[in-house]
């Protein structure tokens, strides 16, 4: 049998091939007809064209590019959102609309007009060389070609044209705006109540029956529940683990002092006085002698007094910086001044008087006023240091040479961390974590990266070796589940005191706008003012510590009959009982005239640009069809 196999191989490769080719055909066909029907599909359409998800992914890429040149440090899942997701679509969605409408409407740009406003707009100075045109070099750190940036700005500013003939309308008189103005930033004069649940706590006493109810009641057992966590071993290479098997001989430790001797020395500086007699290296001949002339007789009379040189120099220094100060120019170190001075302030001991040196600022006298530095380390002095330093530079070595290792091993014998420690000499640690990191936490357990390897369900159900994961830089990490968690309740027994608190808690706030809403009858129907404190006058603007909550609720509150009451419960344990008793205008002070005016015109075309983009989605008939979270993922 198989001697006639081999001796017909041809025949049946033809065989297997007619069996195997119409199935290919059928399954992947299929496959690829799926895969291209899936980014084809439509997720919305605006004048009867369609966006499709492949549109839509594309966008949300745009927009994660976008946020992430703005903020390189942004965790990428914080896109993952579907209201993020619904945002991209939104915006394509919106873009689409605005192009039918500026394509039917006609609203094109001419080249000029183009010109015109590149030139005079603000915004686009950044992108103007001085000679007006476009910075070509700017426009490719962005990815865009100097054509594609003049169609880009084209389409924007013909999108622009279609919301600015009615978002230039708004309103924006004075008189408008002040009416809108003191309606929000109206003043009341009140009176105030509070009923707090602490003043009722203490006299509330629950029962065991009670306490037991309330821990069983499904509303309030997520108050009472143990997180996740696993408990978990975990392997870390990195180059203090690497550091401490590294060794290093004496002769190697020498060597290094030996090449990197700069690095041990202290830099010589010096300290100088300098009078200067100042000529161009461009002037002429004749004056350059006449000033190097005049530089003569002040070193003669220099070396005459050299006690007397700072006195001379400020007489007849030209250097202005110095000269007031004697002609002083501090410690400097080489190469902080031009060279012909350097090298004869370096060539002098202390108290030493130069010759004239010429410079291309003039002709200068120096005297050396002193000297530091230029003492160098001994080899026992910095030992230590070198010896840290040639550590590092080797457990860095070691740890290139190690980390596939590393990764292997973890890898291929993923039931236990203990392979991978004995063969690296690793020390395996220990923790309990939870999906995020602990507040505080540092090192590996503060990686996000490998608290997900940690609960992905691999290393859960299968207790195995998470990948190695990039920790930080030159640390690698892999952890193994010891022990898994799930979220649970915690017993009675052990949670009865919080159980208890809470339940007083909620007792107490029923109790407070009870008594609460008991007072505000009792005022409505004519009854007495007393607890009531001392008359305050609120606004929007001035909210004397008054919760968002409570401001707005005796701001709502009908106040055509004074004087009026309103009860407000904050949702913070406190119950506000509130009499208004008078209604007073703006302050003045609060916002200006032109300010006011300014903000309700922005307000008024915020709205009508708002509600006219909504009628073009309707002539337009935009229509969204896929929700938020069925964006693929970036």
């Amino acid at each position: 049998m198989f001697d006639f196999v081999r001796k017909h191989t041809r025949l049946f490769q033809f065989i297997l091939l007619i069996l195997i080719l119409p199935s290919f055909a059928l399954v992947g066909m299929q496959g690829y007809t799926s895969f291209m029907d899936g980014a084809n599909s439509g997720v919305a359409s605006v004048d009867g064209r369609k966006i499709t998800q492949a549109e839509w992914d594309a966008a949300h890429r745009d927009q994660i590019e976008r946020a992430r040149r703005q903020m390189p440090n942004l965790d990428p899942k914080l896109f993952d959102a579907p209201e993020v997701k619904r945002e991209a679509l939104d915006a394509l969605v919106r873009d689409r609309v605005m192009q039918a409408a500026a394509s039917k409407q006609h609203f094109n740009i001419s080249d000029e007009r183009l010109q015109a406003m590149f030139q005079r707009d603000p915004q686009f100075a950044f992108l103007r060389n001085p000679d007006g045109s476009v910075n070509k070099g700017l426009l490719a750190a962005q990815g865009m070609s100097s054509q594609m940036f003049v169609e880009r700005l084209r389409q924007d500013l013909s999108l622009r044209q279609v919301v600015a003939g009615v978002a230039g309308t708004a309103p924006a008189s004075l008189a408008n705006a002040g009416v809108a103005f003191d309606a929000l930033l109206q003043q009341r004069e009140v009176q105030l109540q509070r009923f707090e649940a602490k003043d009722f706590a203490t006299k509330i006493e629950p029962s065991d029956a009670e306490i037991e109810a309330f821990y069983k009641d499904a509303a309030n057992a997520a108050q009472f529940m143990l997180p996740e966590n696993a408990q978990i071993q975990y392997l870390v290479l990195d180059l203090d683990a690497l550091k401490k098997d590294v060794a290093v001989n004496e002769d190697d430790l020498r060597k290094y002092y030996q090449e990197n001797a700069s690095r041990y020395a202290v830099a010589e500086e010096r300290r100088a006085s300098h009078i200067l007699i100042k000529a161009d290296k461009d002037a002429p001949a004749a004056e350059r002698a006449k000033a190097k002339a005049r530089a003569e007789e002040l070193l003669a009379q220099a070396r005459k007094n050299p006690a007397g040189f700072a006195e001379l120099a400020k007489k007849n220094s030209q250097d202005e910086g110095s000269a007031v100060n004697g002609g002083d120019l501090d410690f400097f170190g080489r190469g902080a001044m031009v060279k012909p001075f350097e090298d004869a302030a370096y060539a002098l001991k202390p108290g030493e008087i130069s010759n004239v040196v010429e410079s291309d600022f003039g002709y200068h006298i120096i005297q050396l006023t002193g000297q530091r530095g230029g003492d160098k380390k001994s080899f026992e002095a910095v030992r230590a240091d070198i010896e840290s330093e040639v550590r590092k530079q080797l457990a860095q070595k070691r740890f290139s040479e190690v980390a596939e290792q590393f990764s292997n091993t973890v890898y291929e014998q993923a039931d236990s961390l203990q392979p991978a420690a004995d063969k690296l000499k690793l020390t395996i640690q220990t923790a309990t974590v939870q999906r995020t990191p602990a507040p505080g936490a540092t090192g590996p357990l503060a990686s996000p990266k490998l608290l997900e390897a940690v609960f992905s369900n691999d290393s859960l159900r299968n207790k195995r070796n998470t990948e190695t994961v990039e920790t930080a830089p030159s640390q690698m990490t892999a952890a193994h589940v010891v022990q898994y968690n799930p979220a649970r309740q915690q017993p009675l027994a052990d949670v009865k005191p919080k159980v208890r608190e809470q339940l007083v808690r909620k007792l107490a706030i029923a109790q407070a706008v009870k008594a609460g809403q008991e007072r505000l009858a009792q005022l409505q129907k004519g009854g007495d003012g007393a607890g009531l404190a001392a008359p305050i006058v609120i606004s929007r603007a001035k909210p004397e510590q008054l919760s968002r909550k409570v401001l707005e609720g005796i701001l709502a509150a009908d106040a055509s009959k004074l004087p009026a009451f309103v009860g407000i419960d904050s949702g913070e344990g406190v119950y506000v009982v509130a009499r208004i008793d008078k209604l007073l205008p703006r302050d003045p002070a609060v916002v200006d005239a032109q300010r006011m005016a300014q903000q309700y015109a922005q307000a008024w075309s915020n709205a009508e640009a708002r509600a006219y983009y909504d009628a073009l989605k309707t002539h337009y008939k935009a229509v969204i069809k896929a929700p938020a979270a069925a964006a693929s993922a970036p």
